[in-house]
């Protein structure tokens, strides 16, 4: 019987740096792709993620959070959220409820609005003049706007409600 075990590489068939990465990194991709795909519904949804991507926008950040920054009001067994955005000049202020969204878009002026919720359809709003908004449902799970004016495009950041 012998000691030495055949891999069917033969013995020292690859030598220090004689490995083509590229090539079993592509094997390995395949292997993935038959034996593990991504599931259709990841797959759309990263597309989905990716199609929110907007190079021209501004991000929002919060600046506040009545859930971290604001004193609990006693009584009160489902406040709503209150929650201010901000990016440069543009201030928008919303506040979520169980019944909906109310928000203001400052300065005040004319706005489309997307309540952007990953791959659920995205709820289309208007800001009027005075650069107020509604929307008769409360958005669920994590969720961004999108705010368009006739001067740019300002994202918030994803929260989760």
């Amino acid at each position: 019987m012998s000691d030495t075990h055949d891999d069917g590489f033969g013995d020292g068939a690859f030598r220090e740096g004689e490995w083509d990465t590229a090539l079993l990194e592509e094997e390995l991709r395949q292997a993935a792709a038959i034996l593990d795909p991504v599931p259709a519904e990841l797959r759309r949804i990263a597309v989905d993620a990716f199609a929110l991507h907007d190079l021209d926008a501004r991000v929002a950040e919060l600046t506040f959070d009545s859930l971290v920054d604001a004193l609990p009001v006693r009584g009160e067994p489902d406040p709503p959220r209150m929650l201010t955005f901000r990016a440069d000049e543009v201030t928008v202020d919303v506040e979520v409820t169980a019944d909906g969204l109310i928000g203001q878009v400052l300065p005040p002026g004319p706005a489309r609005i997307e309540v952007l919720s990953g791959p659920r359809a995205h709820a289309h709003l208007t800001a009027d003049d005075m650069g107020r908004f509604t929307a008769d449902a409360p958005p669920t799970g994590p969720f961004a706007l999108r705010l368009r004016t006739d001067r740019e495009v300002v994202v918030t950041e994803w929260l989760r409600t």
